[in-house]
């Protein structure tokens, strides 16, 4: 209610970005400050035992993760852990550091519940977040690292640029995210043709093992909701062939097909991917397809258009083990993960099962 009724109005007074500086902000001093993070983790009950989910080889207390896209530089992960999300996944980080699109480049369209941004991987480079990370010691927040290409890196060497950031992140990384599916750097999503693909997930997955003796990072793979079924059927399929630990589906998207907001305000924003609600059916669909594909031997991870525990348990009994957001915290608040979580808790039961696992894909409700 505070957050809806004062929190929200002041954060919207700002442009999408400098509110996004300011949360920011924020969660990096509750990183910074154990005390803060008891603090607010009291604010919300702790996650049912009903939501565990084992995946990845990883003990996941809810299987509500926050997507890419927020915690660019991996500086806020254990703040965002403590609004009771399962997992965090940091990034997407590049080999080098870079600034990003000129501004402005992240915008709101509100009758929609949606974003438009071409943000271009702005960070400050992988190793950068992997000198902060071995700061930062143990972790009580699981952590996903979501790595793409550095801009001024062609196509033809992307596979290299993909290699180096894996080398300095494989360490700190419960599990790695390939980005090629990302509308904000130019060429990146042409990495999605199974052709590309094939030695980029070959090569990244060799860095990481040698990378990481001790123990397999997982290695995910992040796809665009805008491929055609013929090319999500070639991603699933190679994804079997090279035994890939799961894929995330899906990323933003570039169509603007069936918005509220005027098409005057739409192209005004310009460019870029499109998050949030619009995303929903879409991305469902490619979910749908990917586990018919794909089945049990590839975990799926869904992401793209879920605001409540109603779309998280779809995506759950349409394939997915996890589920991610991203837009919807920024319309719904810090206190979204754990509603959500509350009453995916009441599904489960109100479903008859012991443990949300055994919802993944068994149809709709």
């Amino acid at each position: 209610m505070f957050y809806r009724l004062v929190a929200r109005p002041l954060l919207y007074a700002f442009s999408a970005e400098t509110a996004h500086r300011l949360v920011m902000w924020c969660m990096r001093l509750v990183q910074r400050s154990p005390w803060l993070q008891r603090r607010v983790a009291r604010l919300h009950p702790p996650a049912d035992p009903v939501l565990r989910v084992r995946a990845l080889g990883l003990d996941f207390p809810t299987p509500l993760g926050l997507a890419a896209g927020l915690d660019k530089d991996a500086e806020a992960f254990e703040a965002f852990g403590a609004l009771g999300f399962g997992f965090v996944e940091v990034g997407t980080l590049t080999a080098e550091a870079q600034p990003g699109n000129p501004r402005p480049r992240l915008f709101r369209l509100l009758q929609d519940r949606a974003l438009v941004n071409r943000m271009g991987f702005n960070n400050h480079g992988a190793a950068d977040a992997a000198a902060r990370l071995a700061a930062h010691g143990p972790r009580s927040t699981l952590l996903g690292i979501n790595i793409g290409k550095t801009k001024r890196v062609s196509n033809e060497h992307a596979i290299g640029d993909y290699v180096a950031s894996t080398k300095l992140l494989a360490a700190y990384a419960d599990y790695l995210v390939i980005n090629v599916s990302s509308p904000n750097t130019p060429g990146l999503r042409d990495l999605q043709a199974v052709q590309a693909l094939r030695p980029l997930l070959t090569q990244v997955r060799a860095a990481l093992d040698s990378s990481s003796p001790q123990r397999r990072v997982p290695l995910l793979l992040k796809i665009a909701p805008d491929l055609s079924d013929a090319d999500i059927d070639a991603v699933a399929d190679l994804a079997v062939e090279l035994a890939l630990d799961g894929l995330i589906a899906t990323n933003t998207t570039i169509t603007r097909a069936g918005l509220r907001t005027t098409s005057d305000e739409v192209e005004a924003f310009g460019a870029g991917g499109l998050s949030g609600a619009p995303l929903k059916a879409r991305a469902l669909s490619v979910l749908r397809r990917l586990h018919q594909r794909v089945g049990k031997r590839v975990l799926l991870v869904a992401a793209g258009g879920i605001e409540n525990a109603d779309d998280a348990w779809e995506r759950i009994r349409a394939g997915a083990t996890l589920v991610q957001v991203y837009t919807a915290l920024i319309y719904g608040g810090p206190g979204l993960p754990a509603r959500i979580c509350a009453e995916l808790a009441q599904k489960v039961r109100a479903a008859g099962l012991s443990q949300i696992a055994d919802a993944i894909g068994q149809g709709p409700a």
